[in-house]
Order: C-alpha cells, then sequence, then structure tokens
C-alpha cells in the first residue's frame, strides 16, 4: 500500500476537483465531478448535518449514479452551490434521463463557516456562482489547505482547511479521500504540535514529525475557536465532510459499507469526533473500473479509505495558509515547516 503518484483523491482514475472561494468571504466551495457518472451512497454519524439529495443515495432507493458531489461553506446558505453545479451540468446536457428531460444528479453537504471573520454581508447569496465556478475549475489537479470548501474552516486549536489523500493498494485498487475539516474537535494533541492522525502518516505529508509519545491525551479538549466564537455557540458551527472513493467496482451498498467505514479515519484524526454539534458525513463513490476479484476485498478497501480521510484531514490543517482577520492561527503559522 503505497500513496497514489498526486497523493490526491484524483489518483483515482477518472476523476476530477475544482475548487472555488472567495477571500473576502472566506469561504468556498469544492466539486467532485468525473466524464461519466459514478456510483454513491453516505453515512453520517455527526449530530448535526446540512445535506441535499443524500437520501437519493440510500441503498434502497432508485437513483444509484450522481454526476457530481458538492462540498461547501455557508451553512444552509451553501447547499446552494449545488444549484449552480446543476446548471453547469445541464448546459452540458448532463443528467439522469426522464423522458425528453434531463435532470443533474448532484449531492451535497455543508460545514458552517458563517463566523470565521469573513465579510458575510452579500445581498445575493454567493454560493450558486461558487458551485459553478468550482464545477468549471475541476481537474486532476487542485489545491489544499486554504481552498475552496475549507477555505473559512477551523478546527479547535487552528485554521482548518481542504485535505486529500490516497493508497495504491498492492492488488492495483486505488482509494482516495476528500475532505473539509471544521471539526469542532482538535486534529492535534495537547500542545498544538503532534497530529492525532500521525500514525497513519506516509512520506511526511504533514510534517513527518511521528506520535505524542505521552499518555491520557485526551482528558481535558480545549478550543481556541469556541472563545473566539463567543457569544455565538461554538458546539453548533462545527462539522467534517468527506468523500471516499475508489476505482474498485462497488455496489450501491458496497459504496456505503465504504463511507461508513471511512468513519473511522474522523475519529482516528480528530478528538472528540462526531459530536452532537458536528455534520460529520462521509461519501462513498466508486467508477467501478476494476472488477472486484472477492467481495472479501472490501475489508481492505474500506480500511484503506479509512487511512486516507485520517491523512487527508491532518493534511488539510497542515497546508492551511494565513489571512487578514483570521481568528485563529495555521498549524504552520505555530510550527516551522521550512
Amino acid at each position: 500500500m503505497i500513496p497514489g503518484p498526486r497523493n490526491l483523491i484524483t489518483d483515482v482514475p477518472g476523476l476530477r476537483v475544482g475548487n472555488a472561494q472567495d477571500d473576502v468571504l472566506k469561504s468556498g466551495a469544492t466539486v467532485l465531478t468525473a466524464d461519466d457518472p459514478f456510483i454513491a451512497s453516505v453515512h453520517v454519524m455527526g449530530g448535526a448535518p446540512g445535506t441535499r439529495e443524500t437520501d437519493l443515495l440510500a441503498p434502497d432507493k432508485s437513483v444509484t449514479r450522481v454526476d457530481a458531489i458538492t462540498l461547501s461553506g455557508g451553512s444552509a446558505f451553501g447547499l446552494d452551490a449545488c444549484s449552480g453545479v446543476s446548471d453547469a451540468l445541464r448546459a452540458q446536457g448532463r443528467g439522469y434521463p426522464v423522458g425528453a428531460a434531463v435532470v443533474p444528479i448532484v449531492p451535497g453537504a455543508i460545514l458552517f463557516d458563517l463566523l470565521n471573520g469573513g465579510d458575510k454581508g452579500w445581498t445575493e447569496n454567493p454560493y450558486r456562482a461558487l458551485g459553478r465556478a468550482a464545477f468549471e475549475n475541476a481537474s486532476d489537479s487542485f489545491a489544499l489547505g486554504t481552498a475552496g470548501a475549507g477555505t473559512g474552516a477551523l478546527a479547535a486549536m487552528h485554521k482548518g482547511g481542504l485535505g486529500s489523500a490516497s493508497v495504491v493498494l498492492d492488488n492495483g485498487v486505488t482509494v482516495g479521500a476528500l475532505v473539509a475539516a471544521n471539526p469542532l474537535g482538535s486534529v492535534t494533541t495537547p500542545g498544538d504540535r503532534y497530529f492525532w492522525a500521525a500514525p497513519f502518516e506516509m512520506d511526511d505529508e504533514f510534517g513527518g514529525l511521528g506520535p505524542d509519545l505521552a499518555s491520557g491525551l485526551g482528558r481535558r479538549p480545549v478550543s481556541r475557536k469556541a472563545k473566539a466564537m463567543r457569544p455565538a455557540e461554538p458546539d453548533k458551527a462545527n462539522t467534517t465532510i468527506a468523500i471516499v472513493a475508489t476505482d474498485a467496482a462497488l455496489s450501491k451498498p458496497q459504496c456505503q459499507r465504504l463511507a461508513v467505514a471511512a468513519h473511522d479515519g474522523i475519529a482516528r484524526a480528530i478528538v472528540p469526533a462526531h459530536t452532537p454539534g458536528d455534520g460529520d458525513l462521509v461519501f462513498g463513490i466508486s467508477t467501478g473500473a476494476r472488477p472486484l476479484a472477492a467481495d472479501t476485498e472490501m475489508g481492505l478497501i474500506g480500511h484503506a479509505a479509512s487511512l486516507c480521510l485520517s491523512r487527508a484531514i491532518a493534511r488539510a490543517v497542515y497546508l492551511a495558509t494565513p489571512a487578514a482577520g483570521d481568528l485563529l492561527p495555521c498549524w504552520s503559522e505555530l510550527h516551522d515547516i521550512g
């Protein structure tokens, strides 16, 4: 098991990702798409999700394939990013055929970044345009850290961000993760230096510092974000939204199991995770390009997805960059990564 050539979710052949952001707004959107519709499902474990068309992704629902998935800032306003993506897909004649009509299928999820120091005094919802721009920017290479849906993200102790990671298994299957990390919990152990995800790091992708060797690390959670947001209720201003993908040919129920397994990656990289005030969810997708040799391969693919997601979360924080008006420091500002 080794990282893919880009160490991005787009190492899964056929996938593309695009970002768009507004630095004054301190928010943005990220879109994952492909030339052909892909199989998708979802699993939600946070107590406060914000979503669009996720009910359609349940294994018993009729539509199996989707045209794109959108991750966005903006809380409920950010769900309109999906509409911008739908507009762009419709212009290309892409979508689910219903008689003479063609309906793009664009599930999405949002994170809360309305109190992060950006200018939210818009007169017209900006997220529809951000969603369309992100779709039109889709490529096999894209920025991480303070970019796209992670532009205004905040973890407990540092700026959050957009992260991604991948692996290629010994059998040739590729697995990748994409995440916008804005959790209530911390991505680092007490003292801010070491990442919870350190045991799963590959090739020094987030500093190569190794794990924190102290014990009792989870006893007293501290949050700079909670202090910075007062008098607002910080327990209601969080979430980690992610996509895990593979080229292994999975059914819709298997994509849901992939998403379930990947949630382990959130719990390994963020402490605490899956709280009542987080909207933690994972989309699981398959391009279907590589047949499974046996159903028993699902266990390894799910494990790989959880590893990729842990690493992607750490990379999101590690690669975040400072900007005017930030409420929290970047990890890189507190530690030399030169």
